[in-house]
């Protein structure tokens, strides 16, 4: 992972005193590293009090501070990954060219890898060419895929989809979904929708919710998550591109400042590039 700014961190740990420029340093580079305000602002804070209370008495001592406070603010739920022992259906939802499509591909090769029974449903059928990609990753993860044409209601797809993994005893079906979010008022309605047939017609399965944001985009990606969660519950998220990202911060940002953890990161563009996210390694890979 490239971790760019970060490397900044590193040069300040060697400057000689807990001084206003030492702090204004680490505070311009956290931001700049997409750590977000909130968070930074809390994180000197916490060291101001530190270094009263003499916990820490140079920068020399702020790394593993740096690094436990970063922990925890990511530290995930015990049970964040618990829906992958259940029957489960996975609705991924994002904007358009976050990585969507290519993301549900690489979760079915991660599951179907993994011995699970997979099934994906393409339920974003406004978007041209969306279907078609699918079916191409279908194809390229040996999966089965419920499709049909272009302009057909989401729910109906889903519905469909949900039939065929209840007779195939799937493991998994994964529902693509239409990627957009310039009417959060239009999108609810069709998650809601979405949302009934599941319940309606799979109540044993756990319904997880999952969004694409493309850690590239910064802030932005803060508040595409934001305008989701407004719309919509939001279990986990999935970050793409996170090998090519000059920052790296934008993982914390999203779960100190919304509470919504990070599941699984993107790292590159073949079908076995998807993680699951580990928070204690991420931050230690940002100190290295």
């Amino acid at each position: 992972m490239a971790i760019g700014l970060f490397k900044k961190i590193k040069t300040l740990f060697g400057m000689e005193v807990l001084d206003e420029d030492f702090y204004d340093e680490l505070e311009e580079t956290l931001i700049s590293a997409d750590v977000g305000v909130k968070t930074t602002e809390e994180l000197i804070e916490s060291l101001h009090d530190a270094e009263d209370e003499k916990r820490i008495s140079s920068p020399s001592e702020c790394r593993q501070f740096l690094a436990d406070f970063l922990k925890s603010k990511m530290n995930p739920a015990s049970d964040a990954y618990d829906f992958e022992k259940e029957k489960t259906v996975i609705l991924v939802v994002g904007v358009n060219g976050v990585g969507k499509t290519t993301s549900i591909g690489k979760l079915a090769a991660l599951y179907s890898g993994e011995g699970k029974k997979v099934i994906l449903a393409a339920a974003d059928t406004f978007r041209a060419g969306a279907t078609e990609q699918l079916v191409l990753w279908a194809k390229r993860t040996g999966v089965r895929i419920i499709a049909q044409g272009d302009g057909a209601d989401p729910a109906a797809v889903v519905f469909d989809a949900i039939a065929a993994a209840k007779a195939a005893d799937a493991d998994i079906l994964i529902c693509d979904t239409a990627g957009r979010l310039h009417n959060k008022k239009n999108l609810m309605n069709e998650l809601s929708k979405i949302y009934r047939v599941i319940e309606r017609e799979y109540p044993q399965a756990h319904l997880e919710t999952l969004l694409v944001l493309d850690s590239t985009t910064g802030q932005n990606a803060v508040n595409q998550a934001k305008e989701f969660s407004e719309a919509t519950g939001i279990n986990g998220i999935i970050l793409t591109k996170m090998d090519g990202t000059a920052k790296g911060g934008i993982a914390i940002a999203i779960e100190s400042e919304l509470g919504i953890p990070v599941k699984f990161t993107g790292v590159g563009e073949g079908a076995g590039d998807l993680r699951r996210f580990n928070a204690e390694k991420y931050v230690d890979e940002l100190f290295e």
